[in-house]
């Protein structure tokens, strides 16, 4: 049933108005009194609202002025004495997306609702499309062809056209959020909304709002209704980022909207449906955090259906890391209009070298501020950041392989996982992806080695 608002004062008419309506899919609120239907405008969600113009008190182009000055998203339909130009002109100024003349008949009033929450839903369509392509931050594709992301893409093929929730883990500016946008574009939902929030920006009380919307009054500032983004995302897909930050008193009431699939306003009364597909990311250790009782078990089974581990860019290897400066270097150079095609060897060898310790976000920044300083159509060393010249060139760096020392094969085993380990930061199912072993397995390893759940520090690797 499509809920909208009928504001009259005749009591008879409205009655046979919603009957009528009810029979053809519409669930009509009936409110008497001008000033009552401008606050329930406020507090409630309608597809369209139909009032006539005289009434005592505030007439209804009063009202349709109030309410598309309030709610500019909602379609107000006014009923007009028969014949009367002036009025319905009047109406139109005040921003009436249409007019009846009265008596009415059922099936006109229909047509016109009909029309009107058509409009209103192409209306919000357009604006999520803009809203998405303001969002079209990071680069549109995920680059590189190492085992490592290899695993990804692979990960992300078989997930897409489920409905599972999905965990990213990695560390910062590995590209979650591009994994995320990957798998919504390649599921079912890819025409719905895509709707991201970053759990670790903003204080409990303003995120518990912005996820779950508010009717107005619930707390000093609001002076409005708010939908709220998982009622925004309806039909598409919610981006929790860094969700291991959420703060432990919003966790149970996400864990209800999981379980429930419902979602209650802040100071509402009643449970809205929700249909939505949840995807987290995090650069914390979830499992620690439930450990240290700093994030819910059951939310974190809930949300951790399937999990997929980005490597950090280190660990991705020299062609995933020359695959990115390319696209870039296009992607940059088209940007800022400058002819810079290609890099010279010496300054690929330092881009190799280099930690990323930002990861695929630091090498951007990189490449932007290499074209901005380029002289000419090849980044050369002088182009570079300091801190990126400063890196010493892949002959020299520390290996993991002993130097002239001779070890046992379960030796150089242990050693190789542990320089896994490190160089993806002590994430485990990243460094399980890269060994191609199970998680378990890797775990029964290190405990063999000394170390155990919990432990901050990896056992040596040397």
């Amino acid at each position: 049933m499509i809920p909208v608002l009928l504001v009259d004062d005749d009591r008879g008419l409205c009655e046979t108005l919603r009957d009528g309506l009810a029979r053809r899919g519409y669930e009509a609120l009936v409110v008497h009194e001008p000033e009552r239907a401008a606050e329930r405008v406020l507090d409630e969600d309608f597809d369209a609202i139909v009032c006539d113009v005289n009434m005592p008190g505030m007439n209804g182009i009063e009202l349709c002025r109030r309410i598309v000055a309030a709610r500019s998203d909602v379609p107000v339909i006014v009923l007009t004495a028969f014949g009367s130009f002036d009025t319905a002109v009047a109406a139109i100024r005040a921003g009436a997306y249409d007019f009846l003349s009265k008596p009415v008949k059922i099936d006109a009033l229909a047509l016109a609702l009909q029309r009107a929450t058509e409009h209103r839903r192409l209306a919000t369509e357009v604006r999520r499309l803009r809203q998405e392509m303001d969002r079209a931050a990071l680069p549109d594709d995920i680059i590189g062809r190492s085992a490592a992301m290899r695993a990804v893409h692979d990960r992300i093929g078989r997930v897409a056209q489920t409905d599972a929730s999905v965990v990213i883990t990695g560390e910062s500016g590995t590209g979650k959020e591009v994994v995320a946008r990957r798998i919504h574009a390649a599921s079912p939902r890819a025409g719905k909304p895509f709707v991201a929030i970053n759990c670790a920006a903003l204080p409990e009380a303003l995120l518990e709002s912005e996820l779950f919307g508010h009717v107005r009054g619930a707390f000093t500032d609001a002076r409005e209704s708010r939908t709220g983004l998982l009622r925004e995302a309806d039909g598409g897909t919610v981006f929790l980022d860094e969700i291991g930050d959420m703060p432990i008193g919003l966790q149970p009431k996400l864990l209800r909207v999981l379980q429930e699939r419902t979602v209650r306003p802040v100071g509402g009364g009643k449970e809205l449906p929700i249909d939505v597909r949840f995807i987290s990311a995090t650069n914390r250790d979830l499992e620690a955090a439930v450990e240290a009782r700093t994030f819910r078990e059951d939310l974190y089974f809930r949300i951790n259906v399937v999990d997929i581990a980005l490597p950090p860019l280190r660990a991705r290897g020299s062609s995933d890391i020359l695959a990115l400066v390319q696209h870039f270097l296009g992607e940059v150079s088209a940007q800022l209009k400058k002819p810079v095609r290609g890099i010279s060897t010496a300054a690929a060898e330092r881009l190799i070298a280099h930690r990323w310790p930002g990861n695929v976000r630091e090498l951007k920044n990189s490449i932007e501020k290499a074209v901005a300083l380029a002289q000419f159509d090849t980044i050369g060393i002088d182009d570079l950041p300091a801190r990126v010249v400063g890196a010493e060139p892949p002959d020299v760096q520390r290996s993991w392989q002993p130097q002239g020392e001779l070890v046992s094969l379960e030796e150089m085993g242990r050693r190789y996982i542990i320089h896994v380990l490190e160089s993806v930061a002590g994430n485990k199912a990243a460094a399980a992806r890269i060994l191609q072993i199970e998680r378990k397995t890797l775990y029964r390893k290190l405990e063999q080695w000394g170390w155990r759940s919990g432990d901050d520090e990896l056992p040596k690797s040397v």
